[in-house]
């Protein structure tokens, strides 16, 4: 299944939902040390590895980082090669004062926006779905 590309219907069936937990960037210079599954996503920079992971377990890692993010998923299947859903909700969030990070997996997109923020994301993005 390839996923969805029509930007109606990702809009009208994107479905956010809030993941429980607080999540963090930090950066490292190697995964040494890191139980892999406790890693939401690593990316791979010139400069370290960013690794997202729940802030309790960076906190236990010792860990240092400057942003806690709540996560919000589309649970949508949507297509890697979609257009425009990231420039919609995005504006949307925007509109609404709200910084947002995204990561867009296989199968839905996931938001990453201040943790204090995060009721008042999922009001926007359900205000977009609507």
């Amino acid at each position: 299944m390839s996923g969805i590309t029509d930007i109606q219907t990702l809009l009208k069936t994107m479905t956010p939902e809030l993941n429980a937990g607080e999540y963090v960037f930090c950066a490292v210079p190697t995964v040494d040390g890191i139980n892999m599954k406790d890693v939401i996503c690593f990316f791979r920079e010139a400069e370290a590895i960013t690794i997202i992971i729940n802030k309790e377990t960076a906190d236990a890692l010792g860990l240092s980082y400057d942003y806690v993010a709540a996560w919000i998923t589309l649970t949508v299947h949507s297509s890697l090669q979609a257009v425009g859903l990231t420039a919609a909700f995005s504006a949307a969030l925007a509109k609404a004062a709200i910084s947002c990070n995204v990561i867009a997996g296989y199968y839905h997109d996931h938001i990453f926006v201040t943790y204090g923020d995060a009721e008042k994301a999922m009001e926007a993005l359900k205000a977009l779905q609507d």
